[in-house]
């Protein structure tokens, strides 16, 4: 009687360790997509600013440039992670009514407005880096370092953040994102500078 007991005490024991790990990894998911909407806004608005920047460099036109690139890309993440995320809510629903004949737990389905909220607010606070970096520095070589400087210390914290939620090797990993960080930006400057100097 006293075995049966405690093996049924280590079998809700491990039931236990089993959710926890499993909200965990859920956890862990979440916060790793939003380290990658925030580099994302990050890349995609300090290489807008640096690639207008290279044209025309006065603070008002790269600050323009990089809130239209915050506020476009805000807006194309949530809504691509609310179609997506309600696709998955369709077959979700489709396959537990098939399962439980009507029966619907909804709470245990994803959230379309959640996922795009997220997505949008990740997206945002990478893409406030550059904009804030910016904002005060009137010389525009000043303000480039300033933004290159500011990115290039966001990258390696996303990357190391990143890296330490995917359990990937934190030195190769930030490693990679900020040499991706600065081969966008570097192409972004390039080619915008190359098309601007022939007048197109």
């Amino acid at each position: 009687m006293e075995s049966h007991n405690v093996n049924n005490s280590l079998n809700v024991d491990m039931e236990k360790d089993q959710e926890k790990a499993l909200d965990f990894s859920k956890r862990a998911q979440w916060l790793r997509a939003a380290v990658l909407g925030a580099n994302d806004g990050l890349v995609s608005t300090a290489s807008l600013m640096m690639g207008v920047g290279a044209v025309k460099g006065d603070v008002k036109t790269m600050m323009l440039s990089g809130f239209a690139g915050l506020v476009a890309g805000a807006c194309s993440m949530a809504i691509g992670e609310f179609v997506s995320v309600y696709s998955q809510y369709d077959i979700e629903v489709a396959q537990m009514k098939r399962e439980s004949g009507g029966e619907i737990e909804k709470e245990k389905l994803p959230s379309p407005m959640q996922a795009a909220a997220a997505s949008a607010l990740a997206f945002s606070v990478g893409a406030i880096v550059p904009l804030l970096a910016a904002a005060f520095v009137k010389e525009y070589k000043v303000r480039v370092g300033v933004i290159l400087a500011a990115m290039t210390l966001a990258l390696v914290m996303f990357g190391w953040l990143g890296a330490v939620l995917g359990k990937a090797p934190v030195v190769k990993s930030s490693a990679r994102v900020l040499i991706g960080g600065w081969l966008a930006m570097a192409v972004t400057f390039g080619l915008t500078k190359l098309v601007g100097s022939h007048g197109m």
